[in-house]
């Protein structure tokens, strides 16, 4: 996806699949190009905030991934969801994607390490 400013000339916008803590203790999982817009709308809890971080009142990122696509930052985020708890909090603290290793190229991702929520 490119993205033209007013001057004409295009960007490759950058996708983000991120992890963030709720109030509850549970692990949130979304995709964003903007991960500083999108936790204001999560710690914000108006319409734009996730029904679920909306009624579990969201703390914070805890794990942040930079892709070059929508697809693979949907993959990602797929993934995750489908793990256990234990096995979203251990990726949630050292970003490795090799719990993910057989469904997943981890080559596509570059994890940005967000301290605790």
């Amino acid at each position: 996806m490119r993205r033209c400013s007013a001057a004409g000339s295009s960007s490759k916008a950058m996708y983000y699949t991120y992890m963030l803590r709720c109030a509850d203790g549970t692990v949130y999982t979304g995709i964003t190009t903007d991960p500083q817009r999108r936790l204001r709308e999560h710690l914000g809890a108006g319409k734009k905030a996730a029904g679920y971080t909306r009624s579990h009142r969201a703390v914070g990122f805890i794990a942040l991934w930079q892709s070059d696509d929508r697809s693979s930052a949907s993959r990602l985020e797929a993934l995750i969801k489908t793990l256990p708890k234990e096995k979203k909090e251990q990726l949630a603290a050292d970003g490795d994607l090799a719990v993910l290793k057989d469904r997943l190229d981890a080559g596509k991702y570059e994890y940005i390490k967000q301290s605790e929520a």
